[in-house]
C-alpha cells in the first residue's frame, strides 16, 4: 500500500463524502482526488521523475495537500517546509535534498534570485498566487514556472492518476528535523513508514468514516500533516485551519462543524482553558490528542473537567518514527504523568548505556522497533548509524530515541529527560545550537548558552544567556530583535539574560543544568 491509496480508495468508496474543509468551503473525496491527479500530470509533464524530491512551503490550505498527493501520485517524494523558515534554512534544505521541484507562493518564488546560486538541482518552481502574480518569470534563472491553480484546471492530463510507479518500501517523505548539530536533518519516511504509522494511530483512536477532525496544527508538522493522512485513510472529514491564532474561533468551528476529534499541543489546551467552555456545544467532541510535549498533569485534570464525557489520549512520539506511545483513555485518571504503551504493531523496551535491556524503574534509552521507524537520516550516514542500531533479531535495526525513560510493572513509560538538549516548544523541535549561533553573529556578542526550561503554556521555553564582549554594550531587547530577524518565531528566546560568565562543568562545557535552574529558581 502506498500513502496515495488513502486519498484513493476513500475515493472510490465514498466519492460524494465531504473530504476537506478549508476556508468555509467544501470538496468531496471525488473532487480532491481528480484535482491532485491533474497536478500529478502535470508535474510529470514538467519533468518529474520517480524519487525526485519535491519540496512544498506553503501555509496549511487544499494546495498545500494537492501538492503533497500529487507529488506522491508522481512517483516523487514530498518535502514540507515550515513557512518561517528563512532564507539561508530554506537553501541548506533545497540544497541538501536536491529538490528539482519547488511548490511556494508567488511572493517567496520572486525571492528565489536572492539564493538560486545556492540551488544546483532545482528545475522548476510551482507557484500560488492571485491572478496575474500566480508565477513570476524565473526563466533568466534556468529555472521553469507553473502556476499551481493553471495546472490544477488544465484537463490536459485527465483526472485519472498516472500509472503507479512506487511500491511500498520506496521513499514518501523527507521530514527535516532540527538536530543536535544545528544542522536540519532530512527523516526519511517510505511508503510503508507512513502507512504503518496511520494505521496504528487509526487503530487505537478507533478512527471511522463518521469522524470529522480539525487541524489546525502546521502540515510542515508531523502531528499535523498525519492528521489530514488519517482523515483520508479512514474516509473521515478533515477541517483544515491555516493556524492557532484564535482560540474562540477554533471553539466555534468545532461547535459549527460538529467535530469529533481535536489534536492539541499543551500551548493549545492551555490557552483553551482559559476561556469559559461552558457555554459551548462540545457533545460531537469524540476524543481530544496531545503530543509534542508532554501535558501537565494540572491540564489533563482540567481538560477531564471541561471535557467529561471525551477521551483525552496522552501520546508520546518523535519524527524518526513518527508515534511512539499512547495512554488509553480509561488510564488517563490512575496514571496522568505517563505517556502509555507502544502503540499496536510496535515494540518498545529500555536499555541501559550498554544497550542491555532493563527491567521496571530502571532508567534507561528508550528503543523503539516496528515498520513505523524511519530509513535514516537523508544525506547523514554517520547520523543515521548513531540512532539506528542492531535489534534483537538478525539484520533488523532499532531506533535508539535518545530521550531517557522509566517504565512501571505494569509497561508503562514516563519520560524522564533527554540524553541531548534538543528543545521542544510550540510544538516544534529547536536545536539550541542553532539559536545560538544566530545570536552569535549579532556585533557585541563574545559568547552564548541556550537551553529550554519548562513552561506550562509552550512545553518548553527558550532562555538565553549572552556574554557581550568587553565594552560592548548589548540589551535585551537587541537580542530579541535580532533573534526575531534571523530566526522563526517559535526559535526567538523568551527569556535573555546578559551576563559577566557562564557556570561551566568540570570539562570545561557550560552548565547548562545549573543555568535551568538558576532561570527557573
Amino acid at each position: 500500500m502506498q500513502v496515495e491509496d488513502f486519498l484513493e480508495q476513500s475515493a472510490r468508496v465514498r466519492p460524494d463524502k465531504t473530504a476537506l474543509i478549508y476556508a468555509r468551503r467544501r470538496w468531496t473525496y471525488r473532487e480532491l482526488d481528480e484535482r491532485a491527479n491533474r497536478l500529478a500530470h502535470a508535474l510529470c509533464g514538467a519533468g518529474l521523475e520517480r524519487w525526485d524530491r519535491v519540496a512544498i512551503q506553503l501555509e496549511n490550505s487544499i494546495e498545500a495537500l494537492l501538492a503533497v498527493f500529487a507529488t506522491l501520485k508522481s512517483g516523487g517524494v514530498f518535502l514540507l517546509i515550515n513557512p518561517q523558515v528563512k532564507p539561508d534554512k530554506l537553501a541548506y534544505i533545497l540544497n541538501d535534498s536536491g529538490a528539482t521541484m519547488f511548490v511556494t507562493s508567488s511572493a517567496n518564488a520572486a525571492r528565489i534570485p536572492e539564493i538560486i546560486d545556492r540551488l544546483p538541482a532545482l528545475v522548476t518552481v510551482v507557484t500560488v498566487g492571485p491572478g496575474d502574480q500566480r508565477h513570476p518569470d524565473l526563466s533568466a534563472y534556468g529555472l521553469r514556472s507553473i502556476a499551481l491553480e493553471d495546472a490544477v484546471e488544465s484537463a490536459g492530463g485527465g483526472s485519472q492518476p498516472p500509472a503507479a510507479r512506487n511500491i511500498d518500501i520506496d521513499l514518501a517523505a523527507l521530514i527535516y528535523t532540527s538536530g543536535s548539530t544545528g544542522v536540519p536533518k532530512g527523516v526519511m519516511l517510505t511508503h510503508r513508514n507512513i502507512v504503518a504509522a496511520a494505521t496504528s494511530i487509526t487503530t487505537y483512536l478507533d478512527n471511522t468514516p463518521d469522524d470529522v477532525i480539525l487541524d489546525v496544527l502546521p502540515l510542515s508538522f508531523d502531528y499535523g500533516l498525519y492528521q489530514a493522512f488519517m482523515a483520508f485513510k479512514s474516509g473521515a472529514t478533515l477541517v483544515l485551519e491555516r493556524s492557532f491564532g484564535y482560540p474562540r474561533e477554533m471553539i466555534r468551528t468545532i461547535v459549527r462543524e460538529r467535530v469529533t476529534g481535536l489534536p492539541l499541543v499543551p500551548t493549545m489546551s492551555t490557552l483553551l482553558l482559559q476561556l469559559d467552555l461552558t457555554k459551548h456545544d462540545f457533545s460531537s467532541l469524540r476524543y481530544i490528542t496531545n503530543t509534542a510535549a508532554a501535558l501537565s498533569t494540572g491540564n489533563i485534570r482540567r481538560l477531564r473537567e471541561a471535557f467529561p464525557h471525551v477521551k483525552i489520549f496522552s501520546m508520546y512520539g518523535l519524527t524518526e518514527c513518527k508515534r511512539v506511545s499512547y495512554l488509553p483513555p480509561d488510564q488517563i485518571d490512575v496514571r496522568p504523568a505517563s505517556v502509555g504503551r507502544g502503540m499496536p504493531n510496535e515494540e518498545v523496551y529500555i536499555v541501559d548505556a550498554d544497550g542491555r535491556k532493563v527491567g521496571p524503574g530502571v532508567v534507561g534509552e528508550l528503543v523503539v522497533r516496528g515498520a513505523n521507524v524511519m530509513k535514516g537520516y537523508w544525506n547523514q550516514p554517520m547520523e543515521t548509524a548513531r540512532v539506528l542500531k542492531p535489534g534483537p533479531f538478525p539484520d533488523e535495526k532499532v531506533l535508539y530515541t535518545g530521550d531517557l525513560f522509566r517504565m512501571d510493572d505494569e509497561g508503562y513509560l514516563y519520560w524522564v529527560a533527554r540524553k541531548d538538549d534538543i528543545i521542544k516548544t510550540r510544538g516544534e523541535k529547536v536545536s539550541p545550537r542553532e539559536v545560538e549561533e544566530a545570536i552569535v553573529r549579532l556585533p557585541g556578542v563574545a559568547d552564548v548558552t541556550v537551553f529550554g526550561v519548562a513552561d506550562e503554556v509552550l512545553g518548553e521555553a527558550i532562555a538565553a544567556v549572552v556574554i557581550p564582549m568587553e565594552a560592548a554594550t548589548l540589551s535585551v531587547e537587541d537580542v530579541r530583535r535580532h533573534c526575531g530577524r534571523h530566526l522563526e518565531y517559535f526559535m526567538v528566546p523568551k527569556f535573555v539574560d546578559i551576563r559577566d560568565s557562564l557556570p561551566v562543568t568540570d570539562n570545561g562545557k557550560p552548565n547548562r543544568h545549573a543555568l535551568r535552574l538558576e532561570v527557573t529558581g
